[in-house]
This record gives C-alpha cells, sequence and structure tokens, in this order.
C-alpha cells in the first residue's frame, strides 16, 4: 500500500504515459540503429540501449505496481485525531513545530512533510490534542506534546 496525494498520483500516472509512449519509441530506435552498426557481439551502442530499455522497463513496471497499490490521501476532515494527511502542530520543550503528515513516497523532511512511516510520523497516528508521544532520537528521547490538529 502507497499513500499518495491525488497531485502525486497524476503526476506518476503522466510518468508512465510518457515512459509507455515516448520512451519505448526512443528506446527502439536506439536498438534499431545499433542494429545497422553489425554484429551485435561487440556492438556497444546496442548495449547501452538494451540496459536503458531494461531500466526503463523496470521503472514502467515500479509505476505499475505503485499505482495499483497507491491509496489516495484524503483531507483530514476529523480534527480530533491525526491521520495520514493531518497537519500537526506539536511542542517540543519551548519550541513549536508545524508537521503534514504523508505517504512515504511523498516525504520531504526539509518542507515540514513526515512519512507516516518516519518514527513521529508513525508516533503522531491517532493520537489525539493534548497527547504526548516519545521517540527515541540519535541525542535521546524526544518529546513532543500536540497542541493543535488541523
Amino acid at each position: 500500500m502507497t499513500y499518495l496525494s491525488k497531485e502525486s498520483l497524476e503526476e506518476l500516472k503522466k510518468e508512465l504515459e510518457s515512459l509507455k509512449k515516448d520512451g519505448r519509441m526512443e528506446i527502439a530506435e536506439r536498438l534499431k540503429r545499433a542494429k545497422e552498426y553489425g554484429d551485435l557481439s561487440e556492438n556497444s551502442e546496442y548495449t547501452d540501449a538494451k540496459d536503458a530499455q531494461s531500466k526503463l522497463e523496470s521503472r514502467i513496471f515500479e509505476l505499475e505496481e505503485i499505482i495499483r497499490s497507491a491509496v489516495l490521501i484524503k483531507k483530514n476532515f476529523r480534527k480530533d485525531t491525526v491521520n495520514i494527511g493531518s497537519t500537526v502542530e506539536a511542542q517540543k520543550g519551548i519550541k513549536t513545530f508545524r508537521y503534514t503528515i504523508v505517504g512515504s513516497r511523498e516525504a520531504r523532511p526539509e518542507a515540514n512533510l513526515i512519512s507516516n512511516e518516519s518514527p513521529l510520523g508513525e508516533a503522531f497516528l491517532d493520537k489525539k490534542v493534548g497527547d504526548t508521544v516519545e521517540i527515541e532520537t540519535p541525542s535521546g528521547k524526544a518529546k513532543y506534546k500536540i497542541t493543535k490538529i488541523e
């Protein structure tokens, strides 16, 4: 199961379509040109094109699997508990942090988008305002008190 926003799912579908159309056509052209050079056993152009074809087909397979197992993240209409798609405001000591819980493919910690599978994201799930979560970090235990759920 892969949690994705509607926008990310659409991007993956567009990439898949492009790879199936343009990517495969480009590889077919490369293979055709390479075959024109003759002996395939010593033809580096052909070998490179076959490697590119293999990578392309692997990416197509990967995208198909992601799309097939995708679960759309719905905006959290319930503000009483943290779910995937929730934005959580939490205090750690005197500092306040704001995180949005997203699927692992969309996580960007530098933008405060944390994965539901990360230690902090997982700790927040199903918690309520006022709850305190504790996670183990390289520098020791960290406690976050949830102050707001959007």
